[in-house]
């Protein structure tokens, strides 16, 4: 059994809430040949997700905000 913790957290940028999840990353499946995958933020919306950056255990939640309030300012308001 995993002992990652789930995160979330939303922020709002000019008017609009957003939404983002923290998912657990995934072992290396050599017979498949898929790569690891490290623990990651994601921005979810309308049933679909996107990568934001790599989720760090014990991150300030003020600089999460801050990094996510940057990171949708580049990716949705660009």
């Amino acid at each position: 059994m995993s002992s990652f913790k789930v995160e979330q957290r939303r922020v709002n940028v000019r008017g609009r809430g957003f939404h983002f999840v923290s998912y657990e990353g995934t072992p290396a499946n050599t017979t498949k040949q898929i790569a690891a995958t490290a623990p990651m933020w994601f921005m979810m919306s309308a049933g679909k997700r996107w990568a934001v950056m790599p989720h760090r255990v014990g991150q300030d939640p003020d600089e999460l905000d801050r990094l996510f309030t940057e990171w949708v300012e580049a990716h949705v308001f660009a």
